[in-house]
């Protein structure tokens, strides 16, 4: 979620045939019936091969990648509250006490704006038909602001630097 920028009901929708290992690349249905493709990075897809490889239940013919991996629901696809169960249940062993899939999302945004990435791309990366609503995902701080506003003076100031 946190490096695909997904909803949660995103990551629940996905299907074993819109994961493309050799494409390196997932089909996500978004709000509206919409649907994308997101390229998978190296790691990300390894991290979902390895899940398929040790985690997920081998006795279903269930089309859904996200199954339930514990308990009395083992095997049957995951659902909303069980997906918030389990940022629950993580919060409680981890530091990230405000983690949720929503959160994941805006800290996604917010790293890619980060990395230059152009507004039109994650604009069509998150699916959102707006950019404005893209730009909501967007939190830089003034760090952030600082670093280009420099970044961008330095490169002023170097085409100027004959004058």
């Amino acid at each position: 979620m946190l490096m695909c920028g997904l909803r949660g009901c995103e990551i629940l929708a996905i299907r074993l045939d819109d994961v493309d290992f050799y494409q390196r690349s997932v089909r996500v249905r978004g709000k509206g019936g919409k649907q994308r493709v997101l390229p998978l990075v190296d790691f990300v897809a390894d991290l979902l091969r390895r899940y398929m490889r040790i985690e997920r239940p081998r006795d279903t013919d269930l089309e859904e990648f996200f199954l339930v991996l514990q308990g009395r629901n083992r095997g049957r696809p995951m659902t909303p509250a069980g997906l918030r169960n389990l940022f629950r249940h993580r919060r409680v062993k981890t530091s990230l006490t405000k983690a949720n899939p929503h959160r994941f999302r805006h800290c996604f945004g917010t790293e890619m704006a980060r990395q230059a990435v152009p507004l039109p791309v994650l604009q069509k990366m998150l699916g959102h038909s707006d950019s404005r609503m893209t730009l909501r995902y967007i939190q830089l701080s003034m760090v952030d602001v600082a670093r280009e506003y420099e970044r961008a003076i330095k490169e002023i100031e170097s085409r100027y630097a004959n004058f």
